[in-house]
């Protein structure tokens, strides 16, 4: 079981930045065969991926559509990734979620069912 705590949301305006991070509780990072992900709520119970890398190394996913504007990052020795944003828009408002699986390689397109552990998710809310 590997419990992720997240922390960074909060309220910016458009154009703003934020950055989230997660810290697992286990050193997933330093293993190979571990992927880890951003994901955000777009509605109801589904998620979408908006960052993903994988433990043993290789280039990180993100949609083509926020490729320039998000950027993950990881801190081996703490455990821990981060989601950088900038240029932040309204439409980026919404619940976001860590999430960590057991994996081979990273999905070309992460989705939520890829993924058994989860954070609690925190609030980003851009205003116009």
């Amino acid at each position: 079981q590997v419990q992720l705590t997240e922390s960074g949301g909060g309220s910016v305006q458009a154009g703003g930045s934020l950055r989230l991070s997660c810290a697992a509780s286990t050193p997933i990072l330093i293993y190979s065969g571990y992927c880890m992900a951003w994901f955000r709520q777009v509605s109801g119970n589904r998620r979408e991926a908006v960052a993903g890398i994988y433990s043993g190394g290789g280039a990180p996913y993100y949609p083509d559509s926020l490729k320039s504007r998000f950027t993950i990052s990881r801190d081996n020795a703490k455990n821990t990734i981060h989601l950088q944003m900038n240029g932040l828009k309204p439409e980026d408002s919404s619940v976001y979620t860590c999430a960590a699986g057991l994996c081979g390689a990273l999905p070309p397109r992460p989705h939520q069912a890829d993924f058994a552990w989860w954070g609690q998710g925190t609030q980003v809310t851009v205003s116009s």
